[in-house]
C-alpha cells in the first residue's frame, strides 16, 4: 500500500467526471486580467500585466524572484490592493474581500501549504466543503462523509491517510490536500503557488497528471520555478520580469525568445547560447546550467535563493 500514490489517470477520470461536469465552461468562463498594477509605496511590483487564461490551457507563470508572480495571485485573491481589471466569468474580482472571491469560484494555494494541522485529512476536506452547505447543516451531526469528500480523497491519493492529522503529512501530501480543499469548494479558477516545490520526481509526475486532468474544464494557473516540470506539463507560459510580461506563448516559443534567454542567463542571447554550448555541466553555475541542448533559454531550476515577491 502506498498512501502517497495518486490514482492512475483512468481512476482519476471516473472520480472527477461528476464534479467537473457540474460546471461546464461557457464562453465567459475564463480569467481575464487587463492592466493589473500593484504599487507598494511607489514601487510597482506588478506593472500593467495583461493575462487571459481559458479552461483547458494549463498556464505557467515563471520569472526571476521579484518578478511579481506571487503578487499577481495575491491581487487576484484580494490579499493586496490592485488597480486595473480582473474578471472571471464576467465578474469583477478586484476590490472584493477574499471570502467573496472564494465564493465566486476562485481559489489558491500557498508556497507553504495552508491546512489545519490539528484536524485530520478528512476533516480538512469536510471543513472546506462546508463553503457550499447551509449554516445549519454545518453544525448538524452527520452520520456519513459527503460523497464529494470521499471522491476527492481518492483523487488526491490520500484515502489511506483520511484519519491522519494533517500536521504529520509529508510536504507533498499537504500540497495535495490543499488542492483537494479547492476541489471540494468547487473552485473554477485554481491559482497554485509552487505546488511541486520539495516533491520527489515521482510526486511531481503524479501532481502534473492531476493538474492536467483538473485543468481540462477549469482555469489553472501555476507559479513555478521547476523548468522540467514546466516542460512536461505546461500548455502555455507567461514570463514575467520586473513586474511586466516579458514573453508569452508555448513552451518551445518561450524558450527560444531572446529576451527570455537574456533575463535567465544574464547575457545577450547569442553570447548566452554560445556560453551554454561551451561551458561544461560540471563548471556551470546553477543559474546557467541547461538541462536539454534544445532548451538553452531556460535553466532546470530558475529560482535563486529567497522568496519571490
Amino acid at each position: 500500500m502506498n498512501p502517497t500514490n495518486i490514482p492512475p489517470d483512468g481512476a482519476r477520470a471516473s472520480l472527477l467526471d461528476r464534479t467537473l461536469d457540474q460546471a461546464q465552461p461557457s464562453e465567459q468562463d475564463y480569467l481575464e486580467v487587463l492592466d493589473l498594477t500593484v504599487d507598494f509605496d511607489g514601487f510597482k511590483a506588478v506593472d500593467g500585466v495583461k493575462l487571459t487564461v481559458t479552461p483547458g490551457d494549463l498556464r505557467f507563470l515563471i520569472g526571476p524572484n521579484g518578478a511579481g508572480k506571487t503578487t499577481i495571485i495575491d491581487a487576484l485573491t484580494g490579499l493586496v490592493p490592485a488597480k486595473g481589471t480582473a474578471q472571471f466569468a464576467g465578474r469583477d474580482l478586484l476590490g472584493l474581500p477574499p471570502h467573496r472571491i472564494v465564493r465566486l469560484g476562485v481559489g489558491r494555494t500557498f508556497q507553504t501549504a495552508s491546512v489545519i494541522e490539528g484536524l485530520t485529512t478528512l476533516q480538512n476536506l469536510d471543513v472546506a466543503a462546508g463553503l457550499h452547505r447551509s449554516a445549519w447543516s454545518r453544525f448538524r451531526r452527520r452520520r456519513d462523509v459527503p460523497e464529494e469528500v470521499t471522491e476527492v480523497l481518492e483523487t488526491i491519493g490520500l484515502a489511506d491517510l483520511a484519519d491522519v492529522p494533517a500536521g504529520i503529512l509529508a510536504h507533498g501530501q499537504k500540497q495535495w490536500l490543499e488542492i483537494g480543499m479547492l476541489l471540494v469548494q468547487r473552485a473554477q479558477v485554481l491559482l497554485l503557488d509552487e505546488p511541486v516545490a520539495g516533491m520527489s520526481a515521482a510526486e511531481r509526475e503524479q501532481t502534473g497528471q492531476l493538474l492536467m486532468r483538473i485543468g481540462r474544464k477549469r482555469v489553472v494557473v501555476v507559479v513555478e520555478h521547476d523548468m522540467e516540470f514546466l516542460r512536461s506539463f505546461a500548455d502555455s507560459v507567461t514570463v514575467l520580469h520586473q513586474g511586466k510580461v516579458l514573453a508569452e506563448g508555448g513552451v518551445a516559443e518561450v524558450q527560444a525568445n531572446p529576451a527570455v534567454i537574456e533575463v535567465y542567463l544574464g547575457a545577450p542571447a547569442p553570447a548566452a547560447a554560445e556560453q551554454a554550448g561551451t561551458t561544461s555541466a560540471a563548471k556551470a553555475t546553477p543559474a546557467a546550467r541547461v538541462a536539454k541542448p534544445a532548451s538553452a533559454a531556460l535553466p532546470t531550476q530558475a529560482k535563486p535563493a529567497g522568496r519571490e515577491g
